[in-house]
């Protein structure tokens, strides 16, 4: 069993490193504090390669693995949180629903736009009533002729306003018969189809946050990924590869709360030493980095089984569950080493522990990965 990085996902993560120093922490705070989605950022990760990074190279992809993949997510989140969901969220959902629920005529009309960032994707599941039970959805699309129109909304849509294309899984059938709801493509443009106010979050606030709205919105057929009836099913398989999206955006921020941790205890001094040497202080970083490591582990384990086809859905969710709460704990942990300072904009320990708490709510809940972890405990 080799646990290092092949030379080429060592040259990836050199990439993604001096681009994340390079055109991210410059700005950090800037859009932090102004809500700003940097779009221009995209687009230079697509260019890079980064926004397809798992779409083949067909389709004008990267043709990358899922440990490549974490290694992306990581190492931008490792540096800004809310860029490296935005990252995430385009590539695991949106276009990843595509890639895998698509016919080729699908693919071959979307997905090259999205992998090169030309095109910013959206993903619509949660609504206002619905989060953890989104079997019980209200938006419902009504079939008229070649068509159909969709009436409802869709709540907490990364990319909801500066998406140029959503994938959205809505009601066709009765509510809660998981057979009962479909995927459709919208592209921005469509009538009746907007985006509403940007939510004004805690955390991870250059990541663009809004409603979908559909008001009377007429899609195609030719829109449908997939069968009719299908898209519950096709969400819950993309949710499976999205927890291991999630893991590596809370892997990257467990990692950057240690790095200013670690950088600050070294250089602040009480008592005539450096913090560092205290063990009060020791014992923490060794805590945030054993537990950073088993999190890692897990999740590439995730991703080898994600690799290669097999049952992923246990262990994605232990992987999500784990990093989620490791990037939480490391970073409440970073700012009480910070002490005062930890509580000022200052120092990044304070936005790490901001944008950490959306990994335990994002894309499952962390109880709602214990339920589906000890189901499939049940089942074994």
């Amino acid at each position: 069993m080799d646990f290092s990085f092949t030379e080429s996902q060592t040259m990836i993560q050199q990439m993604v490193r001096d681009f994340a120093e390079k055109e991210i922490r410059p700005n950090i705070m800037k859009w932090d504090e102004s809500q700003e989605f940097p779009i221009e950022v995209f687009k230079k990760l697509g260019d890079l390669g980064l926004m397809g990074v798992l779409v083949p190279e067909e389709y004008g992809g990267s043709a990358m693995s899922y440990d490549e993949y974490i290694v992306v997510i990581s190492e931008i989140a490792r540096v800004c949180g809310s860029i490296g969901l935005s990252v995430a969220a385009h590539n695991s959902l949106c276009t990843g629903h595509i890639m895998y629920f698509g016919n080729d005529e699908q693919k071959k009309k979307w997905l090259p736009k999205l992998a090169t960032a030309e095109h910013i994707g959206a993903w619509g599941l949660t609504e206002t009533g619905t989060g953890s039970d989104a079997g019980g959805m209200a938006t419902v699309a009504v079939e008229d002729g070649d068509d159909y129109i969709i009436n409802g909304s869709k709540n907490f849509i990364t990319h909801a306003i500066s998406g140029d294309i959503a994938v959205v899984i809505v009601r066709t059938g009765e509510k809660g018969d998981s057979h009962g709801m479909t995927a459709f493509v919208i592209e921005k443009g469509t009538p009746g189809f907007s985006g509403g106010k940007k939510e004004d979050k805690l955390g991870m606030r250059a990541s663009e946050t809004a409603c979908l709205f559909f008001d009377d919105c007429r899609v195609p057929k030719a829109n449908i990924l997939g069968k009719v009836g299908d898209g519950f099913i096709q969400a819950m398989k993309i949710l499976d590869g999205g927890r291991i999206s999630i893991g590596a955006l809370g892997l990257g921020i467990a990692k950057g709360a240690l790095d200013c941790s670690i950088k600050y205890s070294k250089e602040r001094e009480q008592f005539g030493k450096p913090i560092s040497q205290h063990q009060a202080i020791g014992f923490k970083l060794a805590d945030m980095a054993t537990e950073l490591e088993a999190a890692e582990l897990i999740l590439y384990q995730a991703a080898y089984l994600k690799n290669n086809n097999l049952p992923v859905v246990k262990v994605s969710a232990m992987a999500k569950y784990l990093t989620s709460e490791v990037a939480v704990r490391n970073s409440n942990e970073a700012v009480q080493i910070h002490g005062g300072y930890g509580y000022t904009k200052e120092y990044p320990a304070e936005k790490f522990y901001r944008d950490s708490k959306l990994c335990t709510i994002g894309e499952g809940t962390s109880e709602i990965q214990k339920l589906v972890i000890s189901r499939e405990l049940l089942r074994e």
